[in-house]
């Protein structure tokens, strides 16, 4: 059997080992150390049993607070749809209506009408900011018929500007495309 390198590398270092027995009372040093060490750690477990419950009611505690701000921050302000499920139906149809005029006033990409549709969404934005308005005098009116009448009424103004831009940006392509005839025709 041929020997391993490994074994003739002991047999080399076998001299230079170092075979030091520590003091007799090394021994009894660290058995005081890790008997230390354990009753620490028995007395922070003693006093976590008491910490733990505490923590939790703190954080209960701390938990309703931020619960409690945050429900009455959400319904500090009221709308339509807050007074009855009558007005709910009339808010969602305005809506709605404001939306599908919206959108239709949005496609519209003529040159000519541009500043029309740009007037029409600051004057849009005026209404919408009033809207704001009075939902706060409603909420501090106790739902006062005169703001809800004048809520209703911002809607229906909404709409209106809605639909006589429209109307005004279809006068303006039909006159675009009769004077494009008349040029056409001479």
């Amino acid at each position: 059997m041929k020997p391993d390198n490994i074994d003739t590398l002991f047999k080399s270092l076998q001299d230079d080992f170092d075979f030091e027995v520590p003091n007799a009372s090394h021994e009894d040093r660290f058995l005081a150390k890790l008997k230390s060490q354990s009753k620490t750690v028995t007395l922070e477990k003693k006093h976590y049993p008491f910490l733990k419950p505490l923590l939790a009611v703190a954080a209960s505690i701390v938990l309703l607070i931020v619960l409690t701000f945050t429900f009455n921050q959400q319904n500090t302000t009221k709308d339509l749809a807050s007074v009855s499920p009558e007005m709910a139906k009339t808010q969602s149809f305005f809506t709605a209506t404001i939306a599908q005029e919206l959108k239709t006033l949005q496609n519209e990409n003529a040159p000519e009408v541009q500043p029309l549709i740009q007037d029409a969404l600051k004057q849009l934005k005026i209404l919408e900011d009033d809207y704001e308005k009075l939902k706060l005098d409603l909420t501090k009116s106790g739902e006062d018929k005169r703001v809800i009448y004048a809520m209703i009424t911002n809607f229906q103004n909404r709409i209106s500007i809605l639909e006589e831009v429209l109307k005004t940006i279809d006068t303006v392509k039909q006159l675009k495309n009769t004077s494009h005839e008349n040029k056409i025709i001479i």
